[in-house]
């Protein structure tokens, strides 16, 4: 009799051992498994996109996210800025209506943005000389960018290279063309999609 409560006492306790062996085996298992939805290092500069919430990033500001294993710029503006742009001498820039620029379709304009979203600025941080990264300059009236002529944009310091607050390239300067702007869409209005087309977000 007492054989038997031992014996059964055992078999609830190899039940009870194997089942949470089990168990933790299943949670091995689907650790990686899991893991394996987010994309890889390799995954992401082979262009995998970039989620970017923009709610603290203050008027005015700037901010770096990377994207392929480039720097994107996201600036956003302020109304004085945006003013600038259309106010700036078509003169002194070389493409003044970006018809040379790299740029998806859907962004025109002096502002070079998603109609609605003026205010913020998404750009390939690569100079279109020789790839350097160029200075986020929005000090209006800079002395050493030209005084009453520079309203504030982007500085190439390795050569020279400047750009407005759209990424226009300047006339005579190395560079040859404005900056990129990259494929994006926006989830909602404080998150940006780096990489993924807005055509594409809605398909």
């Amino acid at each position: 009799m007492n054989g038997d409560v031992v014996n059964e006492g055992r078999r609830k306790f190899l039940l009870g051992a194997t089942s949470v062996i089990g168990g933790a085996g299943v949670v091995g298992a689907a650790v990686p498994f899991v893991a394996s939805w987010q994309p890889s290092a390799k995954a992401k500069a082979a262009g995998a996109p970039v989620k970017v919430n923009l709610s603290k990033l203050e008027v005015g500001g700037r901010m770096v996210v990377e994207w392929r294993g480039k720097p994107v710029y996201i600036v956003r503006r302020t109304a004085e800025s945006l003013a600038a742009i259309d106010a700036i001498d078509s003169d002194i820039l070389r493409d003044v209506d970006s018809a040379e620029a790299s740029q998806p379709g859907y962004v025109n304009g002096s502002a070079r943005t998603l109609a609605g979203k003026e205010e913020y600025l998404i750009l390939v941080g690569l100079c279109t000389h020789l790839g350097c990264a160029p200075l986020y300059r929005p000090d209006v009236g800079a002395a050493d960018l030209g005084g009453d002529s520079w309203l504030g944009g982007f500085f190439c310091p390795c050569h020279g290279s400047k750009f407005d607050l759209s990424g226009r390239v300047f006339a005579g300067v190395p560079a040859p063309k404005n900056l990129e702007v990259p494929p994006h869409s926006y989830e909602s209005d404080s998150v940006v999609v780096i990489g993924i087309d807005t055509e594409s977000a809605y398909l």
